[in-house]
């Protein structure tokens, strides 16, 4: 399937890692050729801005954002919040993210997640800056967490939940990312969501070098897969992969204030 001369974004790919490091310029010409012209890099945690940082300014079309996942919490300290804003000030940054709950990993401190989460959406929403949000188990706690802090928007990585959960997330000004599980036969509920949401509720991701489409099992995922996303999600929705593809690079491109012409 081409999608000829349509761009896509991949809105959520962790291309700094080091699962790239032994071929990221060959990841990313097979990315361009098969039409994915922007990623979204989204940190993980504070020993890593630098290296994302200048994976970033090495290759166009990358875009960085920065901040302290909740799986990584046992890594980030309390003066890692103190640093973020300070960091965003000195480097160019499109979003804060990854940034949430996780309430699978059993191990991981509620209380101090959200103290973690609600900081960083205080800092996203006084320097106007979108977030990459993650919700593993934990939409609803989410939600509650947007409706009393109020940043300004964003992308719900990974998005699993309810069509009433979706269209909550939506009417607050969030849009939701599609990715990898959605290519599963047995994501019966996520096909049922997508086929509600409206053309600018909704991105594609992979979660590079994670989340491999149903065609990948067990091997690393990187973004030139996007175009199998955007097959499934056109099977699904039963509209042009060509449609899809620019209605969503277009609400990407939007949210991190990107040209198209860039």
């Amino acid at each position: 399937m081409s999608v000829s001369d349509v761009l896509l974004f991949d809105t959520h790919s962790h291309f700094d890692v080091a699962a790239f490091d032994d071929d990221r310029d060959a990841a990313l010409a097979r990315a361009k050729s098969a039409g994915v012209e922007w990623q979204l890099l989204p940190a993980i945690d504070r020993a890593g801005w630098q290296h994302l940082a200048d994976v970033c300014d090495a290759y166009p079309g990358l875009l960085p954002a920065y901040g302290l996942h909740p799986v990584y919490l046992p890594t980030h300290r309390e003066d890692d919040l103190q640093a973020l804003p300070e960091w965003i000030e000195r480097h160019a940054t499109y979003a804060i993210g990854e940034i949430g709950l996780d309430f699978f990993l059993p191990d991981l401190d509620v209380d101090l997640q959200t103290h973690y989460f609600e900081t960083q959406l205080r800092i996203a929403r006084d320097h106007h800056l979108p977030v990459i949000l993650h919700a593993r188990r934990a939409v609803d706690a989410v939600l509650q967490t947007l409706r009393r802090i109020k940043p300004p928007g964003g992308i719900v990585h990974s998005f699993a939940g309810s069509e009433q959960q979706a269209r909550q997330l939506i009417d607050m000004g969030f849009v939701l990312g599609i990715g990898g599980p959605v290519t599963y036969e047995r994501a019966q509920r996520m096909h049922r969501v997508l086929k509600t949401l409206p053309r600018d509720g909704f991105v594609l991701e992979t979660d590079s070098p994670d989340q491999p489409d149903s065609a990948w099992q067990g091997r690393r995922n990187e973004p030139a897969r996007l175009v199998t996303v955007l097959a499934h999600v056109a099977r699904i929705r039963d509209e042009a992969p060509e449609d899809i593809a620019r209605y969503t690079t277009d609400t990407a491109c939007k949210l991190f204030g990107i040209s198209r012409a860039s």
